[in-house]
């Protein structure tokens, strides 16, 4: 309760906000587990993808939204699930005056792709996953890294804002829903809306909600942006924090804004998509084709049609007809050379970090 007093009466501005939940896979978060400073840095890559949206949807120079990013490790019933609650403005503030404009709507897979992106990469970097490990997430269907967005919060609706700062930094566990048998040695557990109830030993009750103690000096809120402690330092030395923002409404089309994909991905990922590769030159686009045949024919021809498809199933022999190593030669590949991979994806470890999601394909489909 103290935290969201603060929070409202210190920190936010009167302006409208938004929740965010930044979830990743079961596959990596055991890297967070065994190094807790990577918390830190998934902080970082939630608040640099709002930060890349925001910013393109208030295009002036010194436009910048604020945030506070509340990191948990905790699930239903105390697994190891490192996530990311953000409360950030839904727009962004300018100029000296404290101008700030309301964002339009996000588009949540656009986000959800920019935190994955981001996300990886940081992983990569400091030798936690591997190439492989990137490939294996890039054949899921669903790649397990999840954003959620609550409904726009109203500058004058402290109460929500202030129950929303106390639910980020709750605890791991609640009293109310654990009940302990000392003749047994065991805890019950119950879910949020009582329907499962989990038995844990003593022992590893304990060791479950010691995984989530944090480390010392590790900070679980951070705050970025606007709200960092450096641009409020600022704002309070010259004797402007205190002052009211003016509140602009959405500028520009809508639909505009979401078709502004060559600069999304120019911002993103820091490659402009109408710079020729070969000669460095500036591309323009000299006519849509709309006709999928046409599209298929050409992607073929390019041999990138097929790049995200799955492998095709090995054929194998039935186990009663041929003998062990009959049944080892059909059930292992012919060779380890590149010719007899079934594999599609390109051979360059670069086509990783290219933007897979925002492909021509997609782009036509979309396109009305």
């Amino acid at each position: 309760m103290e935290f969201g007093e603060l929070l409202c009466a210190e920190v936010l501005k009167k302006v409208p906000h938004r929740h965010f939940v930044f979830s990743i896979p079961k596959l990596v978060r055991k890297c967070f587990l065994y190094d807790r400073s990577l918390l830190t840095d998934l902080s970082r890559c939630a608040w640099e993808s709002l930060k890349v949206i925001y910013q393109d949807a208030v295009p002036q120079d010194d436009s910048v939204p604020g945030a506070v990013i509340a990191v948990q490790t905790f699930g239903d019933f105390l697994g190891f699930n490192p996530h990311c609650h953000v409360l950030v403005t839904d727009g962004c503030f300018y100029g000296d005056r404290g101008m700030f404009r309301v964002a339009p709507p996000i588009e949540l897979k656009k986000v959800e792709r920019i935190f994955r992106h981001k996300t990886l990469k940081m992983l990569l970097a400091k030798g936690k996953i591997t190439q492989e490990t990137i490939a294996l997430l890039s054949t899921w269907r669903h790649s397990g890294f999840n954003v959620f967005c609550g409904k726009r919060i109203s500058p004058h609706d402290a109460t929500a804002l202030e129950n929303l700062a106390r639910y980020i930094i709750r605890a791991s566990f609640s009293q109310e829903r654990m009940t302990y048998l000392p003749q047994e040695g065991k805890v019950l557990y119950a879910s949020k809306q009582d329907k499962q109830t989990k038995v844990f030993p003593a022992l590893e009750w304990m060791a479950a909600m010691c995984s989530h103690i944090p480390n010392k000096g590790e900070q679980m809120v951070r705050y970025y942006g606007y709200y960092s402690n450096v641009c409020r330092g600022k704002r309070q030395k010259a004797g402007t924090d205190a002052a009211a923002p003016c509140i602009l409404e959405v500028r520009g089309d809508v639909k505009a804004f979401r078709r502004s994909w060559a600069r999304l991905i120019q911002k993103i990922y820091e490659v402009d998509p109408l710079v020729c590769p070969k000669c460095q030159g500036p591309m323009r686009i000299i006519s849509f084709i709309e006709d999928r045949e046409v599209v298929q024919a050409i992607l073929k021809h390019l041999g990138i049609w097929l790049v995200r498809s799955r492998p095709p199933p090995k054929v194998s022999a039935p186990v009663s007809a041929c003998t062990n190593e009959a049944w080892q030669q059909a059930t292992e590949p012919a060779g380890s050379s590149e010719a007899n991979c079934h594999c599609q994806v390109p051979a360059n470890e670069d086509y990783l970090y290219c933007d897979p999601q925002y492909s021509w394909d997609d782009y036509i489909q979309s396109t009305p």
